[in-house]
């Protein structure tokens, strides 16, 4: 199904409640310049299968806008990251309305999910998108947006912006500009 005609497909009121607590598989594979790990999957994410599915969040026009990605790819397309060194994953897997409905022990236990997977694939940067998350996830409750002075298992760590259209403070713009910060550090090895 090309891209332009997935982004009709919207899910019901229903396969949208279905979807609370599904999980989606991650795009993993050997060699990643950056695996993303998004906060958990949205209820559209978790309804259609695919990562950043939700049509108001910005994370697809935010990695092309970066310059990771040579056209504006889009969730239907998340497996074409692997040619380009790039992965998907999760800091928890169970689908939510709103990332807030984690609680900090689930968010604790899928940071070490996600340190083992990051261990076993070794991708040489991981972005944790969600600063938030982030601090509970892995216990750095002072952390900032950008690089980290810690890494998980052997992979450099970087912390970008919740590219969730809930995330007001930042724009597409400034999203954009974060995530370019991480492309040109990945570009330089």
């Amino acid at each position: 199904m090309a891209d332009s005609a997935a982004r009709r497909v919207r899910p019901t009121p229903q396969q949208l409640a279905a979807a609370q607590a599904k999980t989606i598989p991650d795009v993993l594979g050997p060699n990643l310049r950056v695996l993303f790990c998004g906060i958990n999957p949205g209820l559209w994410s978790a309804a259609i299968g695919k990562h950043f599915a939700n049509p108001g969040n910005r994370f697809w026009p935010a990695l092309h806008a970066s310059g990771f990605t040579p056209r504006l790819l889009g969730p239907w397309q998340q497996e074409e990251l692997l040619d380009l060194g790039l992965g998907l994953s999760n800091v928890a897997s169970r689908a939510s309305a709103r990332a807030d409905e984690l609680g900090p022990e689930e968010l604790r236990i899928g940071g070490a999910i996600l340190a083992a997977k990051v261990a076993e694939y070794r991708p040489r940067w991981v972005a944790i998108l969600g600063i938030g998350a982030y601090r509970t996830a892995f216990g750095r409750k002072d952390a900032t947006i950008g690089p980290q002075p810690v890494k998980i298992a052997d992979s450099r760590l970087w912390v970008l912006p919740n590219p969730s259209g809930l995330n007001a403070h930042w724009t597409a713009a400034t999203l954009a500009a974060e995530f370019a910060k991480l492309r040109a550090a990945a570009d330089e090895g």
